[in-house]
């Protein structure tokens, strides 16, 4: 079948013409809906790991004056209180920090047991709804 002439006016094409010629627009829209979204999330995907890598970088620095402030706590902890016993001050400072991991631990774990499984259970339901929308009379199997 030979392409109908894009020219002529649409009064004049056949109802076979029209139907061709919508179907290749769609298609070409389609296409070209998913080149745009391609292009959006590899954008997005750059962004994200460029911004990661700094973010990294940040939490290394950061972790590493932790340590430097831990430390520097312990050892004032020794001049201030214990300066015939050292072991005393990272003692004390063990556990305070022992103490802030299970508070942490704790509210990590609520949280998990709060949220579930990550299941997408919006987005079933709608494509359950659109299904029973477009295909009427069939149950779910």
């Amino acid at each position: 079948m030979a392409s109908p002439n894009p020219h002529r006016p649409d009064s004049e094409k056949t109802v076979g013409e029209l139907v061709f010629e919508v179907t290749e627009k769609t298609s070409n829209l389609i296409r070209d809906e998913i080149e745009l979204a391609k292009t959006e999330i590899s954008e997005k995907v750059t962004t994200l790991v460029r911004g990661s890598a700094v973010g990294v970088a940040a939490g290394v620095f950061a972790f590493l004056a932790l340590i430097l402030l831990m430390l520097a706590f312990a050892l004032g902890l020794n001049s201030l209180f214990f300066e015939d016993q050292p072991w005393a001050g990272f003692l004390i400072e063990a556990v305070i920090f022992i103490a802030i991991a299970a508070g942490a631990g704790a509210f990590a774990y609520k949280s998990f047991e709060d949220t579930g499984a990550p299941v997408p259970t919006d987005a079933i339901e709608e494509a359950q709804k659109t299904r029973a929308i477009l295909m009427p009379g069939e149950e779910d199997r």
